[in-house]
């Protein structure tokens, strides 16, 4: 075939090379040339004064020309034939252009063949281990038996070679983001025994996703329990970084036993100090099992969800405050009621915000998905997230923690008791109490050691009320399936500590002695002013 007749449309590189090669040729060699003229105006026209072969030999780039249906070779140019070896020209392309076929460009060419327009297939690897971008275009002849496509491939093994080194480094820096996260947050989660409680965290596909959500349940003592929850601002592992630091600091303060807004109020003011560019949501969130309350404060994070035994669902909406590191904010608590066969979920926006939905219709779904989740905490959580279409390739990333207060029946509601005592009358309400906790001791069934010691426990800790708190007094005893807690509350918020008697001193040694025999002790201010001073002694395993 003589292909040299053919008005080739050249992408790219060949027209810059035509062009310049028009402007070297003679206007009387342009006569000469034995390729007709071009229609005006066609970029053929750069090359009417040479042979069509030798302009695709001086293009750098891969060329190989193929006409007709079956795409038969009409030429390859000397930079194809150095990366392929020569071709024999009148074959089939699928049997004389194996790497194309490899490469899926024979579908292509029947594409461009059949539209008459130009396709493009960027940065595929070669048997030669080279990367090439290959543009296919159309060329036109006399007739449509000898129309054919124009091969151009352009070595770009450098581009994607710098391509793949960054996305390796971002493969690595995900990875360590994703390590440290998981460091970071509670291998196992502490078990309380009021509640049931299971979490989950997911982190996001992108390169980019890994953020600083996190989760914790802390056990208080004297049968409270906090949770908590948060996601710091950003990705990577500055965010995880962070979100280490926020959640050692939540553990530190919640010794403290302080009441929700004051634990946030000290975290604000520790958001600034780690990176005043650096802002965090957060709910740190109490249960008391007394009360059959969640009792928590929001610092700019999304609503608690509830579920009570009936299955409606409640949403915890205020009060809310701004982030943590904003400052400047009074934090407030409020509450929501969590008794016996309820259900709780704390959450991160990756699990109910979508770019093409409103952040209030995410949440409405999530409560309809929780009002039809049943089973244990786990089970739960795992529902959640697949209602929530969360996958491995999720753009960002998904906190999730599930609490249940059981409702408890049968042999299981007989090791949960509760009994209390106001404390009335004076010094003479001591050996009433000594009484009470005697005998709801041994209805009890507890051994004699440790019935023995309660008694110690309650005798002193209602001895120091009466002493140094006012009224009202009242004496709680409570038992769950692993210990046995002793509480006193009364209206003076002056909280003990523990001292050293000196032998002179006629007072001073109840709490001392408190905490020698009891398991743990503690104090804290109640809501409506005044204090609690509680101890708790482990039961043996059964």
């Amino acid at each position: 075939m003589n292909f040299t007749r053919w008005s080739a449309r050249l992408p790219g590189t060949q027209r810059r090379a035509a062009a310049r090669t028009e402007q070297t040729v003679p206007p009387d060699r342009r006569s000469e040339s034995p390729v007709p003229a071009a229609r005006a105006g066609h970029p053929a026209s750069a090359v009417d004064g040479l042979p069509t072969r030798e302009v695709l030999d001086r293009v750098p780039a891969l060329v190989a020309l193929v006409h007709g249906p079956e795409h038969r070779l009409a030429h390859v140019n000397a930079a194809y034939a150095a990366a392929f070896g020569p071709r024999a020209p009148g074959t089939p392309a699928r049997e004389v252009l194996p790497e194309l076929a490899e490469l899926g460009l024979l579908p292509l060419l029947d594409q461009v063949l059949r539209s008459g327009r130009s396709r493009t297939l960027k940065s595929r690897k070669a048997v030669d281990g080279r990367s090439y971008t290959f543009t296919c275009a159309p060329v036109t002849a006399h007739g449509d038996s000898d129309a054919g496509v124009l091969v151009f491939a352009t070595d770009v093994t450098d581009h994607a070679e710098a391509a793949e080194r960054l996305r390796a480094s971002e493969r690595t820096q995900r990875q360590t983001a994703v390590t440290l996260q998981r460091s970071l947050l509670p291998q196992d989660l502490e078990e309380p025994d009021d509640l049931r409680v299971a979490a989950t965290y997911q982190p996001g596909g992108t390169e980019a996703a890994v953020g600083g959500d996190w989760y914790d349940v802390i056990t208080l003592g004297g049968g409270r329990t906090a949770l908590v929850i948060g996601d710091v601002m950003g990705r990577g592992v500055r965010a995880a970084a962070v979100m280490g630091q926020l959640r050692t600091a939540v553990r530190a303060y919640a010794r403290l036993d302080l009441p929700p807004h004051e634990v946030l109020q000290l975290l604000d003011g520790l958001a600034v100090e780690i990176d005043a560019n650096q802002i965090a949501t957060c709910v740190y969130a109490v249960h008391d099992p007394n009360e059959g309350r969640l009792v928590y404060a929001s610092a700019g994070h999304l609503p608690i969800l509830v579920r009570d035994e009936n299955g409606e669902v409640l949403r915890a909406d205020e009060p809310t405050g701004p982030p943590l590191g904003t400052g400047g904010w009074v934090h407030s608590s409020g509450s929501v009621p969590l008794g016996p066969g309820a259900t709780a979920v704390l959450y991160t926006d990756g699990l109910v915000e979508r770019r093409d939905q409103d952040l209030d219709e995410g949440i409405a779904a999530l409560a309809r998905a929780l009002s039809g989740a049943t089973g244990t905490p786990q089970v739960v959580c795992d529902r959640l997230v697949r209602s929530a279409g969360v996958t491995a390739d999720h753009d960002d990333d998904v906190a999730v923690l599930v609490l249940q207060h059981p409702a408890r029946t049968g042999p299981a509601a007989d090791l949960f008791r509760n009994a209390a005592l106001d404390l009335l009358g004076g010094v003479e309400a001591a050996p009433r109490a000594r009484a009470f906790a005697s005998g709801v001791l041994t209805s009890w069934r507890f051994p004699t050691e440790l019935h023995d010691l309660g008694v110690l426990a309650t005798s002193e800790l209602v001895a120091n009320s009466l002493q140094h708190g006012t009224p009202p007094m009242r004496l709680r005893l409570r038992r769950t399936d692993r210990r046995l807690i002793i509480e006193v509350t009364d209206g003076d918020d002056h909280l003990p500590r523990r001292r050293r008697a000196e032998p002179a001193d006629e007072s001073g040694r109840g709490i001392d002695i408190v905490a020698t025999i009891a398991s743990g002790w503690g104090s804290r201010r109640t809501p409506g002013g005044g204090k609690a001073v509680w101890c708790e002694f482990l039961l043996a395993k059964r």
